[in-house]
């Protein structure tokens, strides 16, 4: 659903923490993302132990006028949460808001600019 009116949401999924300084790092990644622009609604969501749910996060997206929403995984890697929770989530929101195209993207993993992530916090501490 690329049409030129739709209002593109993109709905960021950690897996969320008792300890909300933990769940403000998304938080803070959602208004960084919302301030670029590019998509019309930027809305946090959580697998467990923080609100809003995967589902309630996208039904917020739904609410806010996306008809097109990207479901980021804020993960390192694909394993089952991702695979099959993810995926679970994106086909019960498919099947609640039909008139909404819900894509669910690769979780950050092996996205070569981690490296760059990962070696700047290495020589953060060698200083």
């Amino acid at each position: 659903m690329n049409e030129p009116n739709a209002k593109k949401g993109l709905l960021l999924m950690a897996h969320g923490s008792r300890r909300p300084e933990a769940n403000a790092d998304l938080t803070f990644v959602a208004e960084q993302m919302a301030a670029r622009g590019r998509y019309d609604v930027v809305q946090v969501s959580y697998l467990e132990l923080a609100e809003p749910s995967i589902p309630d996060g996208g039904a917020l997206c739904v609410a806010r006028g996306a008809t097109d929403v990207v479901m980021l995984p804020y993960f390192l890697s694909a394993g089952v949460h991702v695979r099959d929770d993810m995926a679970a989530a994106r086909d019960e929101l498919a099947g609640r808001f039909p008139q909404v195209m819900f894509r669910l993207a690769e979780p950050l993993g092996r996205h070569p600019l981690l490296l760059d992530v990962v070696e700047q916090r290495a020589i953060e501490v060698e200083k």
